[in-house]
């Protein structure tokens, strides 16, 4: 029996996923709070190995899926070869597999669209970055002083730095830096 699917992301923990896909039922919704900059993020990844054939997904627009073009043809090829079908909702367009130029083409058009916007969001980015650093304003991201008091004060009681990682949830490096 055949389920509908929906795939929605957002690009950071703080934004709301609710405007995605909104008022739509499914079976299953697979969501992600990270960024499309490439395919390895875990709702996508459990979405993947999750559909059968048959199965449709859901995506509120392309930009959500991918942001890169590469990718984006990757992953409709990947859902198409296991007989997923692909719908992306604001754009109307649905990938079956089944030959359709015209589809093919509006797919590989909006996803270099997409691609070049977020190539356009990073180079003002950079640029803001180095106007504020010629201001003296900008500093980078800083620590996190909590943390690293934490860091700090298990190290002294004897843990070991692989164990301060496990335990506050945080990367070696971050231990390595609080300890320096």
């Amino acid at each position: 029996m055949s389920q509908k699917l929906a795939y929605i992301r957002v690009s950071s923990i703080d934004q709301n996923l609710d405007r995605q896909l909104h008022g739509m039922n499914f079976d299953k919704t697979f969501e992600d709070k990270c960024s499309g900059k490439d395919t390895n993020r875990s709702g996508l990844n459990e979405l993947i190995s999750y559909a059968r054939e048959g199965d449709e997904v859901y995506v509120h627009d392309i930009s959500r899926m991918a942001r890169n073009t590469a990718d984006l043809l990757s992953l409709v090829k990947k859902f198409n070869d296991k007989g997923v079908s692909l719908k992306f909702e604001k754009e109307n367009l649905v990938f079956s597999g089944e030959t359709n130029p015209m589809n093919d083409l509006m797919l590989t058009l909006l996803g270099a669209i997409y691609q070049f916007e977020r190539s356009m969001i990073l180079e003002r980015q950079r640029e803001g970055i180095q106007i504020a650093k010629a201001k003296g304003k900008f500093k980078g991201k800083q620590p996190n002083k909590q943390l690293h008091q934490k860091i700090q004060e298990l190290f002294k009681s004897g843990m070991s730095k692989r164990a301060i990682s496990i335990e506050l949830g945080c990367s070696r490096p971050t231990v390595y830096r609080a300890l320096d």
